[in-house]
């Protein structure tokens, strides 16, 4: 018999209920769970503004107003699956490739779990490990990749471990399948010859720039995000800088020109019915917004995110 799903935090008043992602319940292990929301506190990829370890605290304190329903769409993800907060990931400050190894550990054991994972950032690399952890290679999943900047760099100041190549390595490495990933909302300034956006569209990756995006608008433009990834699995990855910076001003690489809330919002709630099987948001960081704003603005994205996970495991599971 499949077991009851577990609620959310509960109180006289929403702000005397523990921290809690989503305001979750708090559970210290991924055992029984259907889908876990946890935190990558690491910024040591961060090339320029770092302060994203400190994202997944500030968000977990600005759940502190979220309730279980999607009133657009009526889903209610805490009431048709096993949902809880597993905590954070432990990293190494001195040591980002350690800090790595460390997360991906961390999420191999949400999979071994038979858990799905949703995480908080931390910076853009810690996609990878969560990647690592939970994709077998050489069986890719697709890829909604919301985001300023594509990060397929190779190598970035001597380092091929960075916020801007986490996506390089997840191809290379049979995790992610360059046919079925797409990048929205690429803008901002550029060199001249740009090795990262070459290689992206040598491999295959679909490139949606915010021109491209503005003429299409967003229900097209998630019309062939659908296309693109199919029917197989898929994972979603949002940089909270591909959102305009009035909506997102605590991120480390901010992009004026950007979509905003809104269409990000509807964007994601298109992509229902596909096969979204895990996602993270990442890149906030509180330093730089201690207003929390950003945070707020990620943590309702999240439950965005949790709400086609939520809709697609328990179809699975029926």
């Amino acid at each position: 018999m499949p077991k009851e799903p577990l609620k959310q935090a509960t109180g006289p008043a929403p702000f005397v209920s523990p921290d809690t992602l989503l305001r979750a319940a708090r559970q210290e292990t991924p055992e029984g769970l259907d889908i876990a929301l946890f935190g990558l506190p690491f910024d040591g990829g961060t090339i320029g503004r770092d302060g994203a370890r400190y994202g997944p605290g500030q968000m977990r304190q600005m759940s502190f107003n979220m309730r279980g329903t999607n009133q657009s769409t009526g889903q209610s993800p805490f009431e048709t699956c096993r949902i809880a907060d597993v905590g954070d990931a432990r990293v190494n400050s001195f040591d980002h490739e350690a800090s790595v190894d460390m997360m991906a550990d961390f999420c191999r054991g949400i999979a071994d779990a038979g858990a799905w994972p949703l995480a908080a950032g931390g910076d853009h690399l810690i996609t990878l490990p969560v990647l690592r952890g939970t994709v077998d290679p050489g069986n890719p999943v697709g890829l909604i990749h919301f985001d300023a900047h594509p990060d397929t760099h190779d190598v970035l100041f001597g380092t091929r471990l960075n916020h801007a190549t986490p996506f390089r390595r997840a191809v290379e490495e049979g995790l992610v399948d360059p046919k079925r990933h797409i990048i929205i909302g690429i803008r901002g300034t550029a060199r001249p010859t740009d090795a990262a956006m070459d290689w992206a569209r040598e491999v295959g990756i679909t490139l949606i720039d915010i021109d491209q995006y503005f003429e299409m608008g967003p229900r097209a433009v998630i019309e062939k995000a659908r296309e693109v990834v199919g029917t197989g699995p898929t994972y979603i990855t949002i940089d909270v800088d591909a959102l305009d910076p009035k909506d997102m001003p605590g991120t480390g690489s901010p992009e004026p020109g950007g979509y905003d809330m809104r269409d990000t919002q509807v964007m994601l709630r298109g992509l229902r019915g596909l096969n979204i099987v895990g996602g993270d948001i990442n890149e906030v960081s509180p330093p730089i917004d201690p207003s929390g704003y950003t945070a707020l603005n990620a943590v309702h994205l999240m439950f965005e995110v949790l709400c086609l996970m939520a809709e697609n495991r328990s179809q699975n599971r029926a």
